[in-house]
């Protein structure tokens, strides 16, 4: 997730760089590639009917069921995002937005019968052409945070950033406690909430900063380290492209603490639109209770970072 602005949140920013992204129609997965550097290749048949172990996260609570606004009230939506945060919004082959932001956003729009388009425009201007009435909703996996709530209302989070540890396939390491991981030592990028996270938290074990998330991936396939601890969106696609060569795998977590993680992301609105934010958060309710929130997120997530 990202706040607004040209400053990203570290770990989206490792995320984004890690990956871009292209859609075989052919095969009907994605293949997801970090230019010359590291590529996932998805296999249609799992990415179709994805293995019963994998976490899809809920973000919502049965309990609380949003009330059905009135819909009649929304003609249309003219939701805003960008190119440059794949898997979540990126160029599709014909130029035009595409990603898990954008197809849940048509998603969206199917479940409330409304016209909807789409227009790409760059990141740091979203908020600004939201504000000035040059878009009705931006859907770009920007952090509700206190700067970002003086410009917009935002829904409900319809997913979050968990942070992850990973190991090496051959360690005996299973569960990841602080009291487990006592001298043990633990990669992690300088600088980042990842960091803070550790040397709040885990202060028995040994943590190793690394200036970047490739050499903290290195660290670990070479054994230097037990353990890496990192954005789980970014770790989840390196656990299943080819830069990692099957050497890992998840242990522990996911970690969620809002204080080091934020608190999600949401859909932003205008501020005072309280009719298109209930509206969405409605719609969003109600594809993650028919399963089609679900069928997207695995879609998308091969190795769900959950």
């Amino acid at each position: 997730m990202r706040p607004a602005g040209p400053a990203a949140n570290t770990g989206a920013k490792l995320a984004a760089q890690a990956i871009s992204l292209s859609l075989n129609v052919a095969c009907a997965a994605l293949l997801l590639a970090a230019a010359g550097r590291e590529t996932l290749a998805a296999d249609a048949n799992a990415a179709a009917k994805p293995s019963a172990s994998v976490a899809v996260p809920g973000f919502w609570d049965p309990r609380r069921r949003p009330e059905r606004p009135d819909l009649s009230r929304v003609q249309s939506i003219r939701f805003l995002t960008d190119l440059d945060y794949p898997p979540f919004d990126y160029a599709g082959p014909d130029g035009s937005p595409t990603g898990f932001n954008v197809d849940l956003a048509r998603l969206i729009c199917d479940e409330i019968k409304v016209v909807c388009t789409i227009q790409a425009r760059p990141f740091a201007s979203l908020l600004e052409a939201l504000n000035d009435s040059r878009g009705d909703a931006v859907i770009a996996s920007i952090a509700p945070t206190a700067e970002t709530r003086r410009l917009a209302d935002f829904t409900d989070p319809y997913y979050r950033t968990p942070a992850r540890f990973v190991a090496r396939r051959d360690s005996p390491l299973g569960d990841v406690v602080p009291e487990r991981l006592e001298g043990k030592k633990i990669a992690v990028v300088a600088g980042t909430a990842h960091e803070a996270y550790l040397k709040a938290m885990f202060t028995e074990a040994e943590v190793r900063s690394y200036p970047t998330a490739e050499a903290a991936r290195e660290a670990l396939r070479q054994k230097e380290v037990d353990l890496l601890f990192d954005d789980g969106i970014a770790l989840a696609f390196w656990l299943n492209g080819t830069d990692s060569a099957g050497c890992c795998a998840f242990r522990g977590g996911p970690f969620l603490e809002n204080r080091y993680f934020g608190e999600g992301v949401g859909i932003a609105v205008k501020r005072g639109n309280d009719l298109l934010r209930q509206t969405l958060n409605w719609a969003l309710f109600q594809l993650w209770e028919k399963g089609s929130f679900t069928d997207l997120w695995l879609r998308y997530f091969p190795i769900s970072p959950f």
